[in-house]
C-alpha cells in the first residue's frame, strides 16, 4: 500500500522502532510543510494511506476531491483540521486514536519548564548574557503560590502533581465531571470561572479545542487576572478569545504568558506581537515533540494502518464509511 507522511519536519518518523509496523509497505515521507492545495494534490495523487502530524496540515474538500486513491487518514488526537463529513461521502476511513488513558507527559513536562522559564526569566536572562550583560532582572518563587489548571482531563492531572510537588496551592477549574475528579484526587476547585480567574498567580490551560471550548477563555477573564499572573497555554491558542492575550498583555492583565501554540501555525513572522514582548515566553508547539512521545504516539499510528491493510480497521472516527 502507498503511505505518505506529510510534515514529518526532522525526518524523524523512520528512526522510530515503530516505524518496523510499516515494513512492506511503499512509504514516502515529506519534511517540509505545504498547505497549497494544488501541491498537495500533486504530492499525494497516489496515496492510499495518509499519515498526519496532529494538525499540522488541513485535509479539506478541496483537497479531498481530489485524492482519488485515498483510503485511510491514519492520525492520533482530535482532527478539526479534516472535513469528515467529505472523507465519509468518499469512503475515506479517518483513524484517530484519542488516547484517553495515555497522559501527553512531554507536554506536561514543557508546561512545567515554561512556567519555570517564565516565572525565573530565564530567556530573556540568556539572552542578556549573550549580548554582554549580567542579570535582567527580578523573578518569582513558585512555592507558596496559587496554582490554577483550567481543564483537568490527562494532562491537566499530570501538571497539578507537579504543582504540588513544588509546594505550590493547586485550584482547579473546569466541567462538572472534572471537577468532581479534581476534588476527589484532593485538590480544589475554584467557586466559579470568575474567581479562578481573579485570583490564581499562574493559570495553564489543558483543554482539547472542540466548538465548546473555543473562546472560552475571554478578554473578561484575562483583565480579571492579577498584574503579576502568568497565563500558559501549551494546548491550543483558540481556546483564547482571538486577539484577547495580546490585548490583556499590553494592558498588563496578565503580567506575562509562556505559549507554544498560536492561531496560525507555522509561525514564521518574527514581527508577530508575542515575539516582541518581553514578558512572554514562546515555544513553537513542541509540548509533544521529544522521540519518546513520538514512539507512543505512532505506534498507535501505525497500528491503524496495518489494521485497515488486514481488512479490520481499527479506532474509526466516522463509522458510516463502513
Amino acid at each position: 500500500m502507498k503511505v505518505t507522511i506529510l510534515d514529518d519536519y526532522f525526518d524523524t518518523l523512520r528512526t522510530l522502532p515503530s516505524f518496523a509496523k510499516l515494513e512492506g509497505h511503499d512509504v514516502e515521507i515529506f519534511t517540509d510543510h505545504v498547505q497549497d492545495v494544488d501541491r498537495l494534490a500533486n504530492r499525494l495523487k497516489d496515496t492510499e494511506a495518509l499519515v498526519l502530524i496532529r494538525e499540522r496540515t488541513e485535509i479539506r474538500k478541496p483537497l479531498l476531491e481530489r485524492l482519488h486513491r485515498l483510503r485511510l487518514i491514519s492520525q492520533r488526537s482530535v482532527y478539526p483540521h479534516i472535513d469528515i463529513d467529505v472523507c465519509t461521502a468518499r469512503g475515506i476511513i479517518v483513524s484517530s486514536d484519542q488516547h484517553a488513558g495515555t497522559p501527553s507527559y512531554a507536554a506536561a513536562e514543557l508546561t512545567w519548564g515554561l512556567i519555570l522559564g517564565a516565572a525565573r526569566q530565564i530567556p530573556q536572562q540568556m539572552q542578556s548574557l549573550q549580548r554582554g550583560h549580567w542579570q535582567m532582572g527580578v523573578g518569582v518563587t513558585l512555592r507558596g503560590k496559587t496554582l490554577g489548571i483550567h481543564g483537568y482531563g490527562r494532562i491537566g492531572r499530570v501538571v497539578a502533581g507537579y504543582g504540588h510537588a513544588f509546594g505550590m496551592h493547586v485550584v482547579i477549574w473546569a466541567r462538572e465531571a472534572a471537577r468532581q475528579r479534581a476534588q476527589a484526587d484532593g485538590f480544589d476547585v475554584a467557586a466559579s470561572q470568575e474567581a479562578f480567574y481573579s485570583t490564581c498567580d499562574v493559570i495553564t490551560l489543558h483543554m482539547r479545542l472542540v466548538p465548546e471550548t473555543r473562546g472560552i477563555v475571554t478578554a473578561a477573564d484575562l483583565a480579571r487576572m492579577k498584574p503579576a499572573s502568568l497565563l500558559v497555554n501549551t494546548s491550543r491558542a483558540g481556546l483564547v478569545e482571538p486577539g484577547a492575550l495580546v490585548r490583556g498583555l499590553e494592558a498588563g492583565h496578565p503580567g506575562a504568558a509562556a505559549v507554544d501554540v498560536f492561531e496560525e501555525e507555522p509561525l514564521r513572522d518574527p514581527n508577530h506581537p508575542l515575539l516582541q514582548m518581553r514578558n512572554v515566553v514562546c515555544t513553537p508547539h513542541i509540548g509533544y515533540v521529544t522521540k519518546d512521545e513520538y514512539e507512543l504516539q505512532f505506534s498507535d499510528v501505525f497500528d491503524q494502518i496495518v489494521a485497515y491493510a488486514a481488512g479490520s480497521p481499527i479506532n474509526v472516527v466516522n463509522p458510516a464509511v463502513l
